[in-house]
């Protein structure tokens, strides 16, 4: 336990079974612990990459706007095209444009809409992602009367980019299902919140990766933008719930994600 909090790695489980009740006690009041520290850690993560997302955002737009302005404006001239400035203006012209579309992405990290929360019908939600992404074969154990109170178009757009990524990482099967209210690390109220937990066949992430998966613009991807995880797990937090990387996958997965969200139980 020391050592993991040296480490700032707040997902440690002591053991609770097989001990006297004042030692079991104590060892559940140190879990709860870990974990409202490691779900504060996660809010102020989010909060610092979103102001700093922000600046970098404002600044780079305001560099590059002038820049694909003016380069667009000397294509447009007669005494440029077929010259052989028209090249070089050329690619000053898409390599600005492209940095502009690639801000205009990370804009989404600072600029989420405030989640509208209703009741969201989970199983045939999963199934609906499901059909977008065929090449996966599906294993859905979720009962068809669970509800959630969620953002519907937030949680699907979470849903699609862990089944995205597991498409990227060339995963055959994926499983969704009920997590158990302590597994990996993973509690949460089960008279107000449910778990998931969502897993994949896919290349299994590597050690000196884990840490730094859910930090905007890390990628391991050469065309990936590094922003799905870290918007996803933003988009959870707005809702109340939480988005993890398990640390002990099962059910034949390699890579698993362990998700949290409020039980819909509006009268």
């Amino acid at each position: 336990m020391q050592e993991a909090i040296r480490n700032r790695d707040f997902t440690f489980r002591l053991p609770v079974r097989g001990m006297f009740p004042g030692e079991r006690a104590m060892q559940k009041t140190l879990n709860q612990l870990g974990e409202i520290i490691r779900q504060q850690v996660s809010q102020n993560e989010v909060e610092s990459w979103e102001r700093l997302t922000r600046v970098l955002t404002h600044e780079m737009m305001n560099a590059t706007a002038p820049i694909t302005s003016i380069s667009q404006s000397l294509l447009s001239r007669p005494d440029v095209k077929g010259s052989a400035l028209e090249d070089g203006i050329l690619a000053i012209y898409e390599t600005s444009r492209h940095l502009s579309d690639f801000v205009t992405s990370y804009r989404k990290m600072s600029e989420l809409e405030e989640p509208v929360l209703n009741e969201v019908i989970l199983r045939s939600m999963i199934e609906d992602v499901s059909r977008k992404y065929p090449q996966l074969s599906w294993k859905i154990d979720i009962l068809s009367v669970v509800k959630v109170y969620a953002d519907a178009g937030m949680l699907r757009q979470v849903l699609m980019n862990l089944a995205k990524n597991a498409v990227e990482a060339g995963a055959k099967n994926m499983v969704v299902e009920m997590a158990d209210k302590e597994f990996d690390g993973l509690q949460y109220d089960i008279q107000k919140q449910i778990g998931l937990y969502i897993g994949n066949d896919g290349v299994p992430i590597p050690a000196e990766n884990r840490q730094s998966l859910f930090v905007p613009f890390f990628t391991t991807k050469r065309t990936g933008s590094g922003i799905g995880l870290s918007l996803s797990r933003r988009m959870m937090i707005q809702q109340g719930g939480s988005l993890e990387l398990s640390e002990r996958p099962r059910n034949g997965c390699h890579v698993a994600f362990l998700l949290t969200i409020g039980i819909y139980n509006r009268k």
